[in-house]
């Protein structure tokens, strides 16, 4: 294609531009997408369950873990479902995007948890463990905080594939698992179930 240009004193210059169709650009390098990785958030005292379906509301993967306790009142006694880490939930989103702000300007979200508040990613298998334990209805108690100790995987059963640190309570073998990053743990037992180094 020929296009004409008028010159600033009346003469005129005609220019080959080639048609669209065969001007070379070079590609746009498109980011790689973000990974998605699991996180914890540190919420104010008994909010974990509102939080947790704000952040549903938003569109944001979050994990509240809970676990049936039986509490007594003075005329009765009742079943209820209580946060398996007091204060804590987990979301899963990519590192870079507006996420993070949409989590932090949730009501009653006080932290990402990790250095500087800007929250350290959690390994997957610690966030799997507890989804399964979760998603089968095992039951858990409270367990203090391991770091150390034989890691194993169970083999077989409803809690096959479970992770967690061999560990005996009261005569009983137990599996304990633990989220480092926030350092709580809960235990199962595991008696009857075969276990292999993880």
């Amino acid at each position: 294609m020929v296009t004409t240009f008028v010159a600033e004193k009346g003469g005129a210059l005609s220019v080959l531009i080639p048609s669209a169709a065969h001007v070379y650009w070079p590609p746009v390098s498109a980011p790689p997408e973000a990974p998605w990785l699991w996180f914890a958030i540190q919420t104010r005292p008994r909010h974990e369950k509102k939080v947790n379906s704000e952040l549903r509301e938003k569109g944001i993967n979050s994990f509240l873990p809970l676990h049936r306790e039986k509490r007594r009142w003075s005329d009765r006694s009742q079943w209820v479902e209580l946060p398996m880490f007091s204060q804590y939930l987990f979301v899963r989103m990519p590192i870079s995007g507006d996420s993070r702000l949409r989590v932090l300007q949730t009501t009653g979200v006080v932290q990402f948890v990790g250095a500087t508040g800007r929250g350290v990613p959690i390994p997957d298998d610690q966030i799997e463990s507890l989804l399964a334990m979760v998603s089968r209805g095992i039951p858990t108690v409270s367990h203090e905080f391991l770091r150390v100790g034989q890691r194993v995987r169970i083999r077989g059963g409803v809690l096959e594939g479970i992770v967690g640190i061999l560990s005996a309570i009261r005569n009983e073998k137990s599996l304990v698992v633990s989220v480092d990053l926030i350092q709580k743990s809960v235990a199962i037992r595991i008696d009857g179930f075969d276990v292999e180094p993880a």
